[in-house]
């Protein structure tokens, strides 16, 4: 498939435009029964994007990361376009560190292993692997298996694994969804420290993560966007009685 962009990087990448918004994404197409019909323009480093299950938030994430879906459309995140008429840039060239619906380890290989996949040969893709559990807090458990970890601990490793590789854009897909309550409070404050200056997209079902996590919000529905804008804006007039219900929690 050809490369949507032609200057290009000497690693192979697509050069960012400096005048490009952060997030200019307009897909169409069908998945299974839904009507996919999502697009939107934000400047916010930071996405949220709410829904009822099956409305298609999976799917912009998977699109965004570089699934071949069937789309039609553009996909440009941070002056990069990966997917435009001329086709899509492959997955390894985004740049996009992508933590999916549950923790998805390798159980065959410990803690260190799994988040120093991704980052290149060795040794210094575990010393890079050690740095990122360190500042998670979980470099204690370096040596452990997933089957020793709790679900708390998982997605703990699983963040770092996302965040091991230096991503230019990180997606999470209910990165808290798994996760028992006393671990709740303490990893949305640790995902809220570690987006703080980052380009990321999180998908939720849980009001309170939209302040940690989140300054612009997607409301999807039926595979559309129905509402969007500033958190504060949408908390404060929802259209839609999905809206209303989540943002009453």
């Amino acid at each position: 498939m050809t490369h949507p962009e032609s200057n290009r990087t000497a690693d192979g990448t697509p050069e960012r435009r400096s005048d490009a918004p952060l997030w200019d994404v307009s897909l169409a197409g069908q998945i299974g029964d839904l009507a996919i019909d999502l697009t939107f323009v934000s400047d916010a480093k930071r996405i949220v994007v709410v829904g009822p299950n099956g409305a298609g938030k999976s799917t912009l994430l998977r699109a965004i990361v570089g699934a071949n879906l069937g789309l039609q459309g553009h996909i440009r995140v941070a002056g990069h376009t990966w997917m435009s008429a001329d086709g899509q840039s492959p997955p390894e060239q985004r740049g996009v560190g992508y933590l999916p619906q549950g923790s998805r380890l390798f159980p065959h290989l410990n803690v260190l292993d799994n988040v120093a996949f991704g980052c290149g040969p060795k040794p210094a893709a575990h010393d890079r692997a050690r740095s990122v559990l360190t500042t998670l807090d979980a470099s204690h458990l370096a040596d452990r298996r997933p089957d020793r970890l709790s679900g708390g601990e998982q997605q703990r490793v699983a963040l770092a694994r996302a965040l091991a590789p230096k991503p230019r854009v990180i997606l999470l897909d209910e990165p808290l969804a798994a996760v028992d309550p006393e671990s709740r409070l303490a990893l949305r404050q640790l995902l809220g420290t570690h987006l703080a200056e980052r380009i990321a997209m999180t998908v939720t079902h849980d009001e309170r993560d939209m302040a940690a996590m989140g300054d612009w919000l997607l409301v999807i529905e039926g595979g559309t966007i129905v509402q969007q804008g500033p958190i504060d804006e949408v908390r404060s007039a929802p259209k839609s009685r999905f809206s209303r219900a989540f943002l009453q929690q």
